[in-house]
């Protein structure tokens, strides 16, 4: 499928998703969220996709948020209706059936910062920074997504300054799980997105969900739903399924049934 302001790859079973405005830094207009939000729902469909990563385009942006230009053309009303549209794709981004990582490969600023705290983990570089520009306008923003990545107390500094989070300090706080060199920061990303989609689609999908839903929940509630999930909506695969491989080499036939 052809895009305008995306473009689509796919390595093995790792799908590649860019952001592709660098002449604005990768600014998200409401055409660049509508296809990136078709572009993920087609991904979760195909069967030969396991991980889903989004980038940006250019060496200095992952995105620099939202089009200011656009906005300031609509009404208070068009406005209010852009941002709903906008809340449900940021929502598909975090229950997403499949995993999504972000590869962030420059400054991630404003809206940018809901979209990459909004994917499952992320993945840096030394040109990767953030910034929770919200505060600055009255806003307010990921005030649900950050803490999950690096905890209330510092979610609170950022959100409350709206200060820029350099790539070290990113990496030393959990808001990136990984920190490479910008030429690596790809092939990084693709090698961790291999990984998990190299598994079985539906468990990656399940432990999602769990994890969605464990949110909050006290510990022994967490541990309770797991134990029921397993013997009940999230059953697994039988010891002939799940270990095949093993048994065959071992010699033993698995039983069928």
């Amino acid at each position: 499928m052809s895009y305008e302001f995306i473009t689509t790859d796919q390595t093995d079973r790792v799908a590649v998703i860019t952001l592709n405005r660098p002449e604005v830094l990768n600014a998200l207009n409401l055409g660049l969220t509508r296809e990136l939000d078709e572009a993920i729902t087609g991904m979760e469909l195909d069967e030969d996709v396991g991980a889903i990563i989004i980038t940006g385009a250019g060496e200095r942006a992952f995105s620099a948020g939202a089009d200011i230009h656009e906005n300031r053309e609509r009404t208070a009303e068009e406005r209010e209706e852009v941002q709903k549209e906008r809340s449900e794709y940021t929502w598909h981004l975090t229950t997403s059936v499949k995993p999504i990582i972000g590869a962030i490969n420059g400054l991630c600023y404003g809206g940018g910062t809901v979209m990459a705290t909004a994917m499952d983990f992320l993945v840096g570089c030394e040109k990767t920074s953030f910034r929770f520009l919200a505060v600055n306008y009255g806003q307010m923003n990921a005030t649900w997504s950050l803490p999950r990545l690096v905890g209330i107390n510092r979610a609170k500094e950022l959100l409350f300054s709206g200060r820029e989070v350099f790539a070290d300090e990113a990496y030393h706080i959990g808001l990136i799980n990984h920190l490479v060199p910008s030429e690596q920061l790809l092939d990084k990303t693709v090698e961790v997105a291999a990984g998990i989609a190299k598994n079985r689609a539906v468990g990656v999908a399940n432990i999602k969900q769990m994890l969605l839903e464990h949110s909050g929940q006290p510990l022994e509630e967490q541990f309770l739903n797991e134990i029921n999930a397993r013997g009940d909506r999230f059953k697994g695969l039988s010891v002939e399924e799940g270990f095949r491989d093993f048994l065959d080499r071992k010699g033993r036939k698995p039983r069928v049934s």
